[in-house]
């Protein structure tokens, strides 16, 4: 699959009369907005508000960050199989409103959600400090249901990204980036001289809003697949899930996953990389073993010489972590694993719940029970009524001046995003 992906850069967002992209500028209609987001009556209101770079603005509870994207050719639309038709994506040409971004917040119902500050040291910590906001906090009906309840959410933050997207359809990109990935034989062929590398894509799937969706599909339900990874720049893959929010992998993450970016940067220069095997996180052990099995199986199949395997989550899921690591490594396929680390606050914990002899390459994002202390900010988007129950918050983390001390798992997609970037594809 040949996939053009049409950055138009946004440098800034306005609240206008009109929506359209102008000059860099995304221009948002708010009536236009509410009223999209009114049309599920499991809302009964949504309160819009803006978060650009620099600013002293402090956004919580984040659930989902999403960013604008419009497929403008072929028989594919954005967001398959929630937003758009079930067809099949990763071909063609998207346009990707860059630098900006839908966040979805609003009162949490467990206490996974986190914090995005717009400025300051948790500034440093999460990609969407640098991004042009459209925040969305949503009050769901009284007495519906937990899982109604962030499924609204979601379906909110979905529709209005793929609203803000199709103001970019007409807009001549500034840049245009090409990803191919070819068919298995064509593309084993291509580079023989290369080794073969595929990444590993552990998917969040514990369920208790523990979910993550593949065209449509929550993953607990499908077993380790293929996929081009073209396909995930189309929105093949989306965040439904409330995991600590630091290394939450939300919708842009997945739009944006940093780990196939770099593996393309090295194909044809220092690897060859083949592809996607997405697998899931589950709870039940057997469930766990067919997974593992299958995607140690696929690595073989594939005739692989080294993967990638990222995980999101921690805990539970560094069972699987370990299994996929240790099996795949068994067939004679090299691993780098991509992981944070719940050291306790002064790093002398066990890293990870899990380990193996076989897991000797590894990522970090750092050490996610690190304590940090965030400034008071001028303006708080949300409400910080839950902040001491936040992953990583305590009781006494909220100050009567606003400042907040608690660990760096609080803020959202701090050590994902850490891990990711840390990531080099010079696995040999």
């Amino acid at each position: 699959m040949r996939l053009e992906l049409g950055e138009i850069n946004i440098s800034d967002i306005k609240f206008a009369d009109v929506s359209k992209v102008e000059n860099g500028v995304l221009h948002v209609n708010a009536e236009e907005i509410k009223a999209i987001v009114l049309e599920d009556d499991r809302i009964i209101d949504v309160k819009l508000e803006l978060a650009k770079p620099g600013e002293s603005v402090r956004i919580t509870p984040v659930k989902d960050v999403i960013e604008p994207r419009v497929k403008v050719g072929g028989k594919a639309g954005i967001f398959p199989g929630i937003i758009s038709n079930v067809k099949t994506v990763g071909e063609g040409r998207t346009h990707v409103l860059k630098g900006s971004a839908v966040v979805t917040c609003g009162k949490i119902v467990g206490f996974q959600e986190g914090i995005i500050d717009m400025t300051g040291v948790a500034a440093d910590y999460s990609p969407f400090s640098k991004l042009n906001n459209l925040c969305m906090v949503i009050e769901a009906k009284e007495g519906i249901e937990s899982h109604a309840y962030e499924a609204a959410a979601r379906m909110a933050g979905l529709k209005i990204a793929a609203h803000l997207g199709k103001l970019g359809e007409n807009v001549t990109p500034d840049n245009i980036e090409v990803f191919e990935t070819k068919p298995l034989l064509e593309q084993a062929n291509e580079y023989p001289e290369l080794p073969k590398v595929a990444y590993v894509y552990m998917l969040q799937t514990q369920g208790l809003l523990h979910d993550t969706y593949v065209y449509g599909v929550d993953a607990k339900k499908i077993v380790p697949t293929i996929l081009y990874p073209t396909e995930v720049m189309d929105g093949a893959i989306l965040s439904g899930n409330c995991v600590s929010a630091c290394d939450k992998n939300t919708s842009y993450h997945h739009l944006n996953n940093p780990i196939i970016k770099n593996l393309y940067k090295q194909h044809g220069k220092e690897i060859n990389f083949m592809g996607i095997i997405i697998t899931n996180e589950n709870v039940y052990l057997a469930d766990k073993e067919r997974s593992s099995d299958w995607t140690a199986k696929f690595t073989k199949y594939l005739g692989l010489d080294g993967v990638v395997i990222s995980q999101e989550g921690f805990g539970n899921p560094d069972t699987d972590l370990i299994m996929n690591c240790k099996k795949v490594e068994a067939q004679g396929v090299k691993t780098v694993i991509v992981t944070d680390e719940y050291a306790g606050r002064d790093g002398s914990s066990q890293s990870l719940a899990d380990a193996d002899v076989a897991a000797n390459a590894v990522i970090t994002g750092g050490n996610a029970n690190q304590m940090i202390t965030l400034a008071p900010m001028d303006k708080v988007i949300g409400m910080l009524d839950y902040t001491d129950t936040l992953s990583g918050g305590f009781d006494g983390s909220l100050k009567a001046d606003g400042t907040i001390e608690a660990e760096i798992q609080i803020i959202t997609g701090a050590t994902n995003e850490l891990g990711f970037n840390k990531l080099t594809a010079k696995m040999y």
